[in-house]
């Protein structure tokens, strides 16, 4: 997969809840701190996150964009 991002940043998937529209995805990362995702549900079940998921976090700009790695 190609992306424009630099920023990277390995992460597991804390919680997920999931809207009809919208659904937000928090991570643990390594350093002392979390993020949160705010995507699309359709982007989520395309992703199948799931709580204790490792993924790596692309940052660019306010968004954060998780990419499952198979």
């Amino acid at each position: 997969m190609k992306y424009g991002a630099r920023n990277k940043i390995m992460a597991k998937v804390k919680s997920v809840k999931k809207g009809d529209v919208m659904s937000i995805v928090k991570f643990e990362v390594k350093n002392p701190v979390d993020m949160a995702s705010v995507l699309t549900t359709e982007s989520l079940e395309e992703l199948n996150l799931k709580e204790g998921d490792n993924v790596q976090l692309i940052i660019k700009a306010i968004h954060v964009l998780p990419v499952k790695e198979d």
